[in-house]
């Protein structure tokens, strides 16, 4: 599935021609094709998106179209370019599960993954409830439109509020829980470099791995920061073998209680799980 590859999907409005002859130059895994908000022309986007679908793929770049709201005209837009198989579909403001499951009937099934925004104060409180399928595979948080619906001051939103950093752990984890890949919001403010890196810090504290973009200096910034390190895979690979080692001790009736490395300390099944979901990131992540 795409969404192990996703790091820092980068939006582009595809009423813009200039950005739309740009696309395969970019230097992201991932592009939202945007047809929603901040698109002034709607009718020009989606001719610009259809003519764009149809031609030959340069590479296996994430191609992720971002429609309208269902009955915004974002079911008309599916029922469009199902045919020309972007590989996912972004749903916006999803309020009730009725509206996924709509979007689920007029879908390609095979190749074609849905991806929900979540906000809205009704998509919020059925959070864990809304992976009806094993075709839905990502969320979005759009913490500016959450905040707004939940009538909460758009003064909390800065990185420091602890409501805020409830907001992205609750829908983190809840995300994780239910077999999703959460994507930070994304930073609007994109000449505030120093606010960007406090929110991308954060993120990455509390375990994100994805993080949606505006532009290429954000996109590869947070490719840097979610990154796996050396040092991790360094890590990740002594406590296979070390954890395999023991397995094996153990079959062949040498028991040995438990191991504590000298620079990583205790290793248990847990730890061993661990670092072998890390390997499997990056060789997923290469594919």
């Amino acid at each position: 599935m795409i969404f192990n590859r996703l790091i820092a999907p980068i939006m582009i409005s595809m009423d813009n021609d200039k950005h739309v002859s740009k696309i395969w130059e970019l230097n992201s895994e991932s592009v939202i094709l945007n047809l929603e908000d901040g698109v002034l022309d709607k009718n020009r986007a989606l001719d610009n998106l259809k003519k764009f679908l149809m031609l030959p793929r340069i590479d296996n770049r994430i191609l992720i179209v971002r429609t309208n709201p269902i009955f915004e005209g974002g079911l008309e837009e599916i029922l469009i370019l199902n045919n020309l198989k972007p590989n996912a579909f972004r749903i916006p403001k999803i309020r009730n599960l009725n509206e996924i499951y709509t979007v689920l009937s007029i879908t390609e099934k095979n190749s074609i993954e849905i991806h929900l925004s979540i906000e809205t104060r009704e998509a919020w409180t059925q959070l864990q409830n809304l992976k009806i399928d094993q075709r839905i595979t990502t969320f979005y948080l759009g913490i500016l439109d959450l905040v707004a619906d939940l009538n909460l001051n758009s003064n909390i939103i800065n990185p420091n509020n602890s409501t805020i950093r409830y907001i992205l752990t609750h829908f983190l984890v809840t995300t994780r829980a239910i077999g999703v890949l959460p994507v930070a919001p994304v930073f609007q403010e994109y000449k505030n470099i120093e606010l960007f890196e406090s929110w991308l810090k954060l993120e990455k504290e509390l375990g994100f791995t994805a993080k949606g973009s505006i532009s290429p200096t954000q996109s590869k910034r947070i490719r840097e920061t979610f990154k796996i390190s050396n040092d991790e895979v360094e890590k990740a690979r002594e406590i296979i073998k070390i954890f395999e080692k023991l397995i094996e001790d153990r079959n062949n009736n040498i028991f040995v209680e438990t191991i504590k490395h000298e620079k990583y300390g205790f290793i248990d099944e847990p730890i061993y799980k661990l670092a072998k979901q890390i390997l499997k990131n990056i060789e997923e992540n290469l594919n």
